[in-house]
């Protein structure tokens, strides 16, 4: 008899664990083909750290290839799966096209930004969903300030330096925290003319900054922020974007080049091309992460509406952590499905959350019990490397330089603007994951071990 063939659709924090562990359900006795558009796993939460100078770009990327075992990675973006012939139809990097059979397919397509229609904002503004974006975000500060500190008028170098964040939970936050620090020791190496200070605003129509959190942590965050001069605006937004600046909804207009959009993510257009029972965009699954209808077909991740067994009527959350969770409950299935193992419904509990905001500052609840300072910054660090599913020494040695030796702030011209619009942000890692994947949901990993990834992960 021919060998099942198991086909993956995405490496994200879903499709990497999903690929990551079904070789060793089924002891190697399937074709397991994983689909994705880079040949890497990428790890967002840190993104933030990228554009800051923390981490180098490799260190938050994980290699297909040289970690998954008996497992085939194909370099492909899916442009259309068909349940009743069972293939699923891929472009490749250089546009050729190519098909996939499957006897077994997991849909871990992920999410992409989330647009509103805002006049101006597709043409101006940016989005943080991947390591271009991240690149493009570190070199375009970068060179705002150092056209600042050579402007001759003082207004023209308040707008340089002047940086609009949208949205305020995981990602805008970090982001803002992380960038402001940024910004602050290239003034401290060079004064800006006229005295003139980095200026960031963080927006959002929430009532609060980082409204998925305990209100403590949530208070923590703010008053992090403030303190460093962070001007957090909320139930304020964009009105209008232009290439001078931003007109915000509450009539003001403020002056500045750049315009970082994290409003949040939408599940990936593939999923709706299915044709599939969609509910709040995301394909319906049950809670062993089963397309009904399509036995064969399993949903994860971003793409999937889970039902939250925790909380009846609801959806889990769209986050790294329930995607990296989803990822092994379908592993799992899929090998029941044939014929090893019993299959099992998702079901995971929250224990906490942990929001890196720079330096020695985090929030953080582990067991409900909140954080805030150094016991946060070292509990969100140590949750980091435990989560990461490869390049901790890397990452901790990174954090450790950055502790001792001044970070270099230069441009390296890797990522132009044109490269990373926001209706096509990173089109390559439209596949990779979660929002906010800046989420930072803590798992019951610190207390149960096999909640993390698999041992001999690292």
């Amino acid at each position: 008899m021919s060998r099942p063939r198991i086909v993956i659709v995405g490496a994200g924090f879903a499709g990497y664990r999903t690929a990551r562990r079904l070789p060793r359900q089924l002891r190697h006795r399937a074709d397991v083909t994983l689909l994705n558009p880079t040949d890497y796993f990428l790890y967002l939460p840190l993104l933030p750290q990228v554009s800051a100078g923390i981490l180098e770009p490799r260190r938050v990327t994980v290699s297909l290839s040289g970690t998954l075992r008996g497992v085939r990675p194909v370099l492909g973006e899916a442009d259309r799966v068909d349940f009743d012939e069972r293939t699923v139809h891929y472009m490749d990097p250089e546009g050729g096209t190519g098909t996939l059979a499957y006897d077994r397919l997991v849909l871990s397509v992920g999410s992409v930004n989330k647009l509103l229609p805002i006049p101006g904002v597709a043409e101006h503004a940016h989005g943080y969903r991947g390591l271009p974006e991240a690149l493009y975000l570190r070199d375009h500060v970068t060179r705002q300030m150092e056209l600042a500190a050579a402007a001759g008028d003082t207004k023209g170098c308040a707008a340089r330096c002047t940086f609009v964040v949208v949205g305020a939970g995981y990602t805008g936050t970090e982001v803002a925290a992380q960038m402001q620090m940024y910004t602050d020791r290239m003034t401290r190496r060079r004064p800006l003319p006229g005295g003139v200070r980095p200026r960031w605003l963080l927006l959002d129509v929430a009532p609060r900054v980082l409204p998925e959190m305990d209100e403590r942590l949530s208070r923590t965050a703010d008053e992090v922020l403030r303190q460093r001069g962070v001007d957090v605006r909320m139930g304020t937004s964009v009105k209008e974007a232009t290439h001078d600046g931003v007109l915000l909804t509450d009539g003001e207009f403020v002056e500045s080049r750049t315009l970082v959009w994290c409003v949040g993510v939408r599940p990936d257009p593939l999923v709706a091309d299915t044709g599939r029972p969609l509910e709040r965009g995301r394909l319906v699954v049950d809670p062993y992460l089963q397309v009904p209808g399509h036995p064969e077909v399993f949903a994860c991740g971003d793409a999937a509406a889970v039902p939250d067994l925790e909380r009846p009527g609801e959806l889990t959350p769209m986050t790294a952590q329930h995607a990296w969770r989803q990822g092994r409950v379908a592993a799992e299935n899929v090998a029941a499905s044939l014929g090893a193992g019993e299959r099992r419904a998702y079901r995971h509990r929250d224990l906490g959350f942990v929001v890196d905001l720079g330096g020695a500052q985090a929030a953080a609840n582990p067991l409900g019990v909140p954080l805030k300072g150094l016991p946060a910054g070292v509990v969100t660090r140590g949750y980091h490397l435990a989560a990461m599913p490869g390049n901790r020494i890397r990452v901790a040695a990174d954090w450790l330089l950055d502790a001792v030796l001044p970070r270099q702030a230069v441009q390296l011209g890797l990522v132009r603007a044109w490269s990373v619009p926001l209706d096509t942000a990173s089109p390559e890692l439209a596949r990779v994951g979660p929002e906010h994947h800046a989420a930072h949901h803590l798992s019951p990993g610190p207390v149960k071990r096999a909640d993390m990834p698999p041992e001999g992960d690292s």
